[in-house]
């Protein structure tokens, strides 16, 4: 492997790392920036589940005591509805159409709430609106593994503190990207070579977690919401930008 490749993986790693751990998602959005300048997809995306799986259960010890449960579980259970279905789309689905559709949702509904300067805390449907947005996501994340814009918009809409939504975030997160990389793997679509680059992406990815904890611990509400929703708009665009560069 050629030394511009390994720094490369490193970047990708910490930064990804980084990002996972400050605010519970967001490894692909970093990582695969800069991975894909090296790596071809089919390599590229497995590395970022694995990646995503290892700096979420890093960092799961410290947050664990602020999460609360009786919020997440309709969102996992929705997702791993989800994810199966959102796998077997793979094989139909316009990538690009599919890209650029929720690129577009994304810039649209994270301006609107960053630009909304009244707290929002909306109750309509309960725990059944938030298993179907968990059911939501889950597909996405089968399909593209975006598990994470819709409960990450719709935790906004609710008005959930900051350790609220960040326990939202990381467990569905984790438990999605888990799912869909065991079924990725069962598929046989993850390659032995992936094993040996997440092998040297994993002490970056380790390091850039712990240091993203730390800045979380120190964020308060406001200014770790709007951390999120600039991530969240960062993605929005990358998946824009992509697409529309396809053609």
């Amino acid at each position: 492997m050629e030394t511009l490749t390994y720094v490369l993986l490193l970047l990708g790693a910490l930064a990804g790392g980084f990002v996972s751990g400050l605010a519970g998602f967001g490894t692909a959005l970093m990582a695969l920036g800069i991975w894909l300048y090296v790596l071809p997809p089919s390599l590229a995306v497995p590395l970022v589940l694995i990646c995503s799986v290892i700096a979420q259960t890093s960092t799961l010890p410290s947050m664990w005591k602020n999460f609360d449960l009786s919020l997440v579980w309709p969102f996992l259970i929705g997702g791993l509805i989800g994810v199966p279905l959102g796998t077997m789309m793979v094989a139909s689905a316009d990538p690009e159409v599919f890209r650029l559709s929720v690129g577009v949702l994304i810039l649209i509904f994270s301006s609107a709430l960053y630009l909304n300067k009244r707290p929002l805390a909306i109750k309509i449907g309960g725990r059944i609106a938030d298993g179907a947005i968990g059911f939501a996501g889950g597909i996405l994340g089968g399909l593209a593994g975006l598990s994470g814009p819709l409960p990450i918009l719709w935790a906004n809409i609710r008005g959930w503190n900051k350790h609220e939504r960040r326990g939202i975030f990381q467990l569905f997160n984790f438990t999605v990207l888990a799912t869909a990389l065991v079924l990725q793997t069962a598929s046989g679509l993850v390659a032995l070579k992936v094993v040996w680059l997440a092998a040297v992406a994993f002490p970056g990815t380790l390091i850039g977690a712990w240091a993203g904890a730390r800045v979380y611990h120190a964020l308060n509400d406001k200014h770790f919401g709007d951390v999120v929703l600039g991530l969240l708009f960062l993605s929005g665009l990358t998946l824009v930008w992509n697409s529309l560069g396809a053609h």
